[in-house]
């Protein structure tokens, strides 16, 4: 399209024969520079697709690693128990044995002797179990311990996650009905407006009442600095057939969900350092784009708040 219209303007400058070489020379510098911001521009859009991929990726292990904790615990549990079933029986033994060391005393004072030395030698494998129990137990104790704080973490969590959801709701009650939605799912929350409520066809500029639903979302996260936010840009699978800078849907997804950080970032309360904006073209359709409504559900702004991981992450690690 670039190239369309550069050309278009080289052949009306020479068929009037107004526009110097300098004039010429200008354009030709203008269009490199168009073709330079689009390649920058995609590859922004991959390196922001595959942070994305590693913070799922990221979550992932982190439940993993919660599931085997919780094993090796239950494990751990069994042993004690087993343990304690074998210190049972040895000490059933040992007063057994001293029951009939007593009664030999009268008969064999060498069998007596005997008996003695496998009394010995039983207490100081008792005496080793004993030891060997109490750490374990001590062990279990400790991740038991552990594991619940992680348990109580995540589910703090989560509890935030859905209070964070409500409070969105209740900020954004009325656009209810106007193409936006809040959802809580996955450990996260999902704002998703659609385009109708925001942008006019083939433009990233936000409307009046687009900017003010983002602005009711911008207040809530400045009062909430430990959630990552994730803007995404879709589209239907329609062509962009536009004029300008924006040559494709990637191009025009990505400059919406520019757009959204940019108003949301006019919140002082807000640290940009918690943003992330990315264009996913047509590639993340919500619905069909078959019908008319499937594709104005797939025009859409959707918002991706999720909790930071790191202290989550470090405690896993300390039980390790």
């Amino acid at each position: 399209m670039i190239k369309r219209v550069f050309s278009g303007l080289l052949i009306l400058s020479l068929a009037t024969s107004c526009v110097s070489s300098k004039v010429y020379k200008d354009l030709e510098d203008k269009y490199a520079d168009l073709k330079k911001e689009n390649r920058e521009l995609a590859d922004q859009n991959e390196s922001l697709s595959q942070q994305r991929n590693q913070l799922d990726l990221e979550g992932k292990d982190l439940q993993s690693r919660l599931d085997k904790l919780k094993e090796e615990r239950d494990k751990l549990a069994a042993d004690y128990a087993a343990s304690q079933s074998s210190l049972k029986t040895l000490k059933d033994s040992y007063d057994a044995l001293e029951k009939n060391s007593s009664q030999a005393l009268d008969n064999n004072m060498k069998k007596n002797r005997e008996l003695l030395a496998q009394l010995e030698a039983k207490e100081k494998a008792l005496a080793a179990e004993q030891e060997r129990l109490n750490k374990l137990k001590e062990d279990l104790q400790d991740r038991s311990q552990r594991v619940d704080e992680l348990e109580s973490m995540i589910a703090n969590q989560e509890a935030s996650m859905r209070r964070l959801k409500e409070t969105l709701s209740a900020a954004l009650n009325s656009f209810e009905g106007k193409g936006l939605t809040v959802e809580h799912k996955n450990g996260k929350v999902y704002v998703s407006m659609e385009n109708k409520l925001l942008f006019s066809s083939g433009s990233w500029t936000v409307g009046a009442e687009g900017r003010r639903a983002v602005d009711e979302v911008a207040k809530v996260l400045a009062e909430n600095p430990d959630i990552s936010v994730l803007i995404e840009g879709h589209t239907d699978n329609v062509p962009y057939n536009g004029n300008g800078q924006i040559s494709d849907n990637w191009d025009l997804s990505t400059k919406r969900a520019t757009a959204i950080v940019n108003i949301i970032t006019k919140n002082k309360g807000v640290d940009p350092e918690n943003l992330t904006a990315a264009g996913r073209g047509e590639y993340s359709p919500v619905a069909t784009n078959e019908t008319a409504e499937g594709k104005s559900k797939n025009r859409r702004i959707e918002i991706i708040l999720t909790p930071k991981l790191d202290e989550i992450s470090k405690m896993l690690n300390d039980i390790e």
